[in-house]
Parts: C-alpha cells; structure tokens; sequence
C-alpha cells in the first residue's frame, strides 16, 4: 500500500484556510465528538463560512441547533446524515420529515465499530442488533456458529475532523476527557484527516503514554480557536 506523503512528513501543522481546501460541495466528512463535545468549532466555523453544501456527514450525533457540528446540519448543509440519534438538534429531525436530508440511524455501538472498522481496513462488522426487526431491511444476513448476524458496512470519509486538548507537530493527538468519545476512531477512518488542536507543541513533547491518536493517522493539524465545548451540557 502507498503512504501518503503528507502522513509521512515531520510537520504537519497548517492553517484553517489551508484545512478548507479539503472540502467541496458533496464530500463526506466525518466527524468526531457527542453532543458537541468534541466537535472541532473552528473547522466547522470554516466549512459554513466556505458555503460548502450537499455534504454526507457521518458522526454520533446531530448536535444542537447552534452547537457543534449541529449548526453546519442547520443550515441545510448536510444531504446525509449518518449518526446514532438526532433528538438533540429538532432542526435535524424537521429535515429528515420534510425530505430535506436523508438520515441513517445505527445503534451507537454499531456504529463506532463501523467507523473503527473504515479505520483498520475491514469491510465492515457482524452484529445481532436489529435481527427480526425493521432494522434488518435490505442488509446482507450470514450465520456463524448456527447464530444470524446482519452486515453492517465499514465506514470511511473522504475527510475526517477531529478536536484535540493538545497535538504535537507530527500530529499525535491527546483528549480532554470525555471529549476524547468517537475522536480516535473518527481520525483512523478519514482518507485525510485534520486535527483542531487547543495547543500545539513540538514532536517529542507529549508523553507517549497519554497520546490516543498516534501522527501516522493525521494529515494536518490547525489551532483552535480555543472554544470549549463542555459548557453545552451546563
């Protein structure tokens, strides 16, 4: 397999402008965060200020109406929506009545391994979740050990937005808390994936111990703005 160059490269560090130039009308992006914990604010900022449109977004969660990767889905950005629950954002769900944006649901340990499994190569996971329901409607069924499974496809994007406490310049990322959530797992699976960091600090700084995302799966990491996202459950 070819390595990309930009992953192979010892700095990564870039600009918000530069970030942009990753997205277009109909990409998909996928996202990391819950509820907008973790949601990347400057990169979301900078894809509605793009005017980028017609966009499949694959994440947890719709977010809310003006938080997180919510205001990008209400505006009418999104075409597709491929997440675990929208009952936060009732935007997101007057959409998906009128037609205006096509929404996927997955159960939301389904959905990780979806994703995780774009991020290692496999072509997607074996689950129980949904046999003998609706859910199970137009999906590829096997047995093993004399037990059904459903299919469910990997997931990968085309671009993959990801919010880190501190990044170095190779692009090994560190979470705060619970805002770590799908973030690993979002920046395994993106053919390019940029990362928001709240700091930025040189390769070799980070403790090895504490870094989730190791640089082999970032292609550029940004600043932030320094938006915390925690005070959306407050």
């Amino acid at each position: 397999m070819q390595v990309k160059e930009s992953r192979t490269r010892l700095d990564k560090t870039g600009t918000l402008e530069q970030a942009m130039k990753q997205f277009h009308d109909g990409s998909t992006v996928m996202f990391g965060g819950f509820g907008g914990v973790g949601n990347p604010p400057s990169l979301i900022d900078g894809i509605i200020e793009k005017g980028v449109k017609d966009l499949t977004l694959i994440g947890n969660d719709s977010g809310f109406p003006q938080i997180g990767i919510g205001k990008l889905i209400s505006l009418g950005r999104a075409k597709k929506l491929i997440a675990s629950h929208i009952g936060s954002n009732p935007v997101a769900g007057q959409l998906m009545i009128d037609g205006k944006m096509d929404v996927e649901f997955a159960a939301q340990g389904t959905l990780a391994e979806r994703i995780r499994a774009g991020g290692v190569g496999l072509g997607g996971v074996l689950t129980d979740i949904g046999i003998g329901s609706m859910v199970e409607e137009g999906k590829e069924k096997v047995t093993v050990g004399g037990k059904d499974y459903l299919i469910e496809p990997a997931l990968r994007a085309e671009v993959s937005i990801v919010y880190a406490k501190k990044a170095d310049t190779f692009g090994n990322l560190i979470y705060d808390t619970s805002a770590r959530n799908t973030n690993p797992l979002v920046a395994m699976a993106g053919a390019y994936t940029i990362a928001e960091a709240e700091e930025i600090v040189p390769a070799g700084e980070l403790d090895p111990e504490c870094i989730f995302t190791p640089g082999v799966f970032v292609d550029l990491v940004i600043p932030s703005k320094g938006v915390n996202w925690r005070w959306a459950w407050e």
